[in-house]
């Protein structure tokens, strides 16, 4: 392993003035250091992106048993021993590589492998191309737990695991970007394991902390991420009378509470496949596709029926994450079957009000008062949110022709009818925190394209006071729709009202910890919007 060297003189000499050829000289060391930082191989360089971080988390002192989950992008790679791990030495590693996901909805290239290998903590490096020299022996993943912690703990750039589009398109955060602040904001208060209060894995908490992770590269998320995986999927049951559900919080027919992407991002990122297995998987998707205590789940066929959409949301999230799981066309056909159910009501609704972009339902139903007088009819942004989510990412595996069109119906109705008009938010009737400012933005509770100010006002009364601390997550509808948005007009309104949302990214706001399940809610999907509002406008449109 020879390093090839960028020696300082090379820019000394270059004619300029004295000054100029002093700021040449210190980047060209500069740049010199950068190249002695990862030894090469003969005329390799290993990308700074391929670093791999360990750190000691338990176990006594001497070499760590290492497994380190690798996401990898379509087409990258298919032959597992194409992948090598060297020290900060440039040295080769012995290692193992396990295969552990495949895009079978794309070309049938390795989606993810498992890396382990044995070695002290610090900086190490994966290539991908040439046949690996040192071979060991892989282990089972919990074999390399320590009280119920892995050993060590090994991270991987934000660079590569976003390129990898494990979680989908995603941005590297940076530095200065307010939502990212945000995130570690009310991470200060949601890092520690939450288990007394059930209510706080709503929403997936642990995938919520493995997508912080993929933006960032932080240890701390993935730490977080890995514990609370773990805690989690040690409460599904196999057994009962719903085999899949999660006993933890005593209901274990609650299928909100019920899910699958958590595995799959595990699986990817940290390698752990110890807590599931193919018939696990598949008890957790039945439980979604017979809805456990809420019924079966199928199209809203009458005014009166049952729908939340939080419900249709998670569901069609769950299913597309079953079949990327998987592979199984079952939940493909779930998935399209799901699909259809929402662009139905969307389009056809049976209460015979037109389309209007949401999926308009009855709230009383919603409220559990079906025979109640004064019926609302209309659906909840924050919630609806769910419903973007799980059509994105079904978006993604499937690029359903009708998903763009959902998408942005969803976005007109969201801009015309979800957010509450500044005119309205005058005193005794303001609704928000403060943490936002004077330009705060606030989604009705519960909102409508036919109901009246005065009803959308006493629902707001009774259960929206603060519903601004939803305007996070709502980031997601804007910046999708503006995604598949063809009109520069209409796309100018979107950017406009997202440019607006950031308000909400204060650290005061995130400082509201008065629920721990807000943590969930806000990030679990909104991280992409980072990336889809910073593409062209109408971008999701192009082959």
């Amino acid at each position: 392993m020879r390093p090839v060297r960028r020696p300082c003189r090379e820019l000394a000499s270059v004619p300029s003035t004295p000054a100029a050829r002093h700021v040449l000289f210190l980047l060209a060391c500069l740049l010199g250091l950068a190249t002695w930082a990862w030894p090469v191989h003969a005329q390799e360089k290993t990308p700074a992106e391929h670093r791999i971080e360990v750190t000691r988390l338990a176990g006594a002192r001497g070499d760590l048993p290492v497994s380190v989950g690798i996401p990898l992008p379509p087409g990258r790679l298919r032959d597992p021993a194409l992948i090598r791990v060297f020290d900060a030495k440039g040295k080769e590693v012995p290692a193992s590589v396990k295969p552990m996901l495949t895009w079978h909805f794309r070309d049938g290239s390795l989606r993810a492998v498992r890396v382990q290998f044995h070695g002290p903590p610090g900086s190490y490096a994966f290539d991908i191309g040439t046949r690996r020299a040192e071979n060991i022996d892989g282990w089972p993943y919990a074999q390399g737990l320590v009280d119920g912690k892995p050993a060590a703990l090994a991270t991987l750039t934000p660079e590569w695991l976003t390129a990898s589009l494990i979680a989908g398109p995603q941005r590297v955060a940076a530095r200065d970007e307010a939502y990212a602040k945000y995130v570690d904001g009310q991470f200060h208060w949601a890092r520690e394991l939450p288990v007394k209060d059930t209510t706080a894995w709503l929403f997936d908490r642990p995938s919520t902390l493995f997508k912080a992770y993929v933006r960032t590269g932080r240890a701390d998320y993935l730490a977080a991420a890995e514990e609370s995986y773990r805690w989690y999927m040690k409460g599904i049951g196999r057994e009962g009378r719903c085999p899949g559900g999660w006993v933890t919080d005593g209901k274990p027919c609650d299928v909100k509470y019920v899910y699958i992407e958590s595995i799959l991002l595990a699986v990817a990122l940290s390698g752990d496949d110890s807590m599931h297995d193919a018939s696990l998987v598949k008890m957790m998707a039945t439980l979604w596709d017979n809805g456990g205590w809420n019924g079966a789940p199928g199209p809203y066929h009458r005014p009166d029926d049952y729908f939340t959409e939080r419900l249709a949301g998670l569901g069609l999230l769950e299913t597309v994450a079953a079949y990327e799981l998987t592979g199984d066309s079952h939940w493909r056909d779930r998935v399209d079957a799901r699909i259809g159910w929402l662009r139905e009501h969307q389009s056809h609704n049976p209460d015979g009000l037109g389309d209007d972009g949401s999926w308009r339902n009855s709230w009383n139903v919603h409220e559990n008062d079906p025979h109640g007088a004064n019926d609302v009819r209309g659906s909840s942004p924050w919630m609806s949110e769910n419903i973007i989510d799980g059509l994105w990412h079904a978006w993604l595996v499937t690029k359903d022709p009708r998903i763009p069109d959902m998408v942005l119906g969803f976005g007109r109705y969201l801009e015309r009818y979800g957010w509450i008009a500044p005119s309205l938010l005058v005193s005794p009737h303001d609704w928000r925190n403060g943490c936002s400012g004077v330009q705060g933005q606030i989604a009705w509770y519960w909102s409508s394209a036919k109901a009246t100010n005065d009803a959308l006002m006493k629902i707001q009364e009774s259960e929206g006071w603060y519903s601004d601390g939803h305007t996070v997550e709502l980031g997601l509808p804007v910046a999708a729709a503006y995604y598949f948005a063809t009109d520069a007009k209409e796309a100018a309104t979107f950017k406009h009202r997202f440019d607006a949302i950031a308000s909400s990214y204060s650290l005061s706001c995130a400082s509201i910890s008065d629920t721990l399940r807000r943590f969930n809610w806000n990030n679990r999907g909104a991280g992409v919007a980072q990336w889809l509002i910073r593409q062209p406008a109408g971008a999701g449109r192009t082959p």
